[in-house]
């Protein structure tokens, strides 16, 4: 048993294996054991099963109604229960930007589409990409590059409806959320953040640095959406994100029935595409 960790500095740290066979039984004895057991885990980040002997040992300390409460062991399941939950919150987050990674996005995404009824306003996956993010990384370095995406991570986060997120698909590319939101509403939150990206001061990073991102809002309504996969809703979502950029970039282009739409200010730029295709 060595190697464990100093938090159990005070406790009874003699291996079950060399404990006389008094010292184990009933349930002070095998409180004793779980105790033991628990140790080991938790020198290995065996994080859950811990927590599980801890919880075991510490209901048969406080079963006797005299007996009296272990306070130690009470803070050590609290400590080991936030141990394991903040390992995996880090374990679903993005080491860079903070967001959610690509892990989570994947699981929340199916979870979501299976909980989709009829009486949902619906759900809208966002595909979020820099432009031309190459340029930032090659004119000014790495470093500042990161620094570029942990901002639109805080830009793109700042005014999300309750229960939506953001995560990093890879790369420059991430991904909007958006569950029980009707189309037009799932839209201008992403102009929104369009904008908020397009606004921000960049230079005072560096002069003459500027940065937009182009985005691509798939909506699927109600029980529609529980049918499609992640996997279809995501390719819908990079097909209009492609037709963003086709329009010239720094747009939020959505589906209107049949018909691709860009938002905001960018609508004039298929209509007057439009124009010249019909000769005027």
């Amino acid at each position: 048993m060595a190697g464990l960790p100093k938090s159990f500095t005070g406790w009874d740290v003699t291996p079950p294996e060399q404990r006389s066979r008094e010292d184990l039984t009933g349930g002070a004895g095998m409180a004793e054991l779980h105790e033991s057991i628990a140790r080991l885990l938790a020198s290995r980040n065996q994080w859950r099963q811990a927590y599980h002997h801890l919880r075991s040992a510490l209901d048969l300390m406080t079963s006797g109604e005299s007996a009296p409460e272990p306070e130690q062991l009470r803070h050590e399941v609290n400590r080991l229960r936030r141990a394991h939950a903040e390992a995996r919150e880090q374990s679903l987050r993005d080491s860079l930007t903070a967001c959610y990674n690509r892990r989570y996005l994947d699981q929340r995404l199916e979870q979501l589409l299976a909980e989709r009824s009829s009486a949902d306003g619906g759900l809208a996956v966002a595909l979020v990409d820099l432009d031309w993010f190459k340029r930032v990384n090659d004119t000014h370095g790495h470093l500042l590059g990161d620094r570029v995406l942990q901002r639109v991570v805080d830009l793109l986060q700042e005014a999300l409806p309750d229960g939506a997120f953001c995560a990093r698909y890879g790369g420059e590319e991430f991904v909007l959320v958006l569950p029980d939101v009707l189309p037009n509403s799932a839209v201008q939150v992403c102009e929104s953040a369009r904008q908020r990206v397009e606004q921000f001061p960049w230079s005072q990073l560096v002069p003459g640095l500027g940065v937009t991102i182009s985005i691509g809002v798939a909506h699927e309504r109600g029980a529609c959406a529980g049918r499609g996969s992640a996997e279809q809703q995501l390719i819908s979502a990079d097909a209009l994100l492609y037709a963003a950029k086709r329009a010239g970039r720094n747009a939020v282009a959505f589906r209107k029935g049949a018909e691709v739409r860009l938002a905001g200010a960018a609508a004039g730029r298929s209509r007057s595409s439009e124009r010249k295709a019909a000769g005027y």
